[in-house]
């Protein structure tokens, strides 16, 4: 049974649903949450930084979304980006969520915890042959170190992370979208891309994104079901669900 979902409808490859006279031009990607799966790791980075910029979170106080990965993930597909999961769910000042935006990526790079590619992504990512890119609130440099451990950084024409655009144009602005494409084409005019993430924020984006485009061009939103997203009652509607990263290959197959 195939696992593409559009949304509100199933899909069905025999007859063709999404079948559509579209040629796709780039492949557009979140990182933590659809391409690997970082929750180790992030929830130790942020208890570190939390030691620091709010020691009373920490320890017998630590906030209940950092005690597991599960309560992790309702808190951070919840939330509706990163400022708000350290302010409304690890309770922090504005202040403090501000000074561990600063830290993210000196702990991000100096911390050891394995993170891994989910599976199937490594297989989907070299069966695509468009340009492909990253948008993420990871940090470039280590993005580039897990693509290069993975032999996947030929695949990718540019990486865009939290360090690379300013504090106040992160997601949801489409900053980090267009200067990503502005990477990989001489023009943005006319594109139609796809872009695939795991939370409603990422979806929030690529509307965005779509916006700040020319009337010509098209942002298909797909979310990563596979990581725990639930999009029930997400504001920001996907185009399409996948359950597994290969069922993207059967969308981009779909646009003419």
């Amino acid at each position: 049974m195939l696992a593409v979902i559009r949304t509100h409808e199933k899909h069905s490859k025999k007859n063709n649903e999404i079948g559509i006279i579209m040629k796709i031009d780039a492949i557009l990607w979140d990182y933590d949450g659809t391409l690997v799966n970082s929750v180790p790791k992030n929830i130790d980075i942020t208890k570190q930084i939390l030691s620091v910029v709010a020691p009373r979170l920490s320890g017998e106080n630590l906030p209940h979304s950092l005690k597991s990965e599960k309560e992790y993930h309702i808190a951070n597909h919840q939330s509706k980006n990163w400022q708000d999961l350290y302010v409304n769910y690890y309770g922090l000042s504005k202040k403090e969520m501000l000074e561990a935006g600063t830290m993210w990526t000196e702990y991000q790079l100096k911390n050891s915890t394995p993170v891994e590619l989910f599976t199937e992504i490594k297989q989907t990512i070299n069966q695509i042959h468009l340009p492909q890119g990253i948008c993420s609130q990871n940090s470039s440099e280590n993005i580039n170190r897990v693509l290069e451990n993975n032999n996947l950084s030929h695949k990718f024409n540019s990486i865009i992370g939290y360090d690379d655009i300013p504090s106040g144009a992160q997601k949801p602005s489409a900053f980090g979208g267009i200067k990503c494409l502005k990477q990989i084409f001489k023009t943005t005019l006319n594109k139609n891309i796809i872009f695939i993430g795991d939370h409603e924020g990422d979806i929030e984006f690529s509307r965005n994104i779509e916006k700040e485009l020319c009337k010509n061009s098209k942002v298909i939103s797909i979310v990563a079901k596979y990581s725990g997203a639930k999009t029930k009652l997400w504001n920001y509607k996907p185009d399409f669900e996948i359950e597994n990263p290969t069922d993207l290959l059967e969308i981009i197959n779909n646009y003419r």
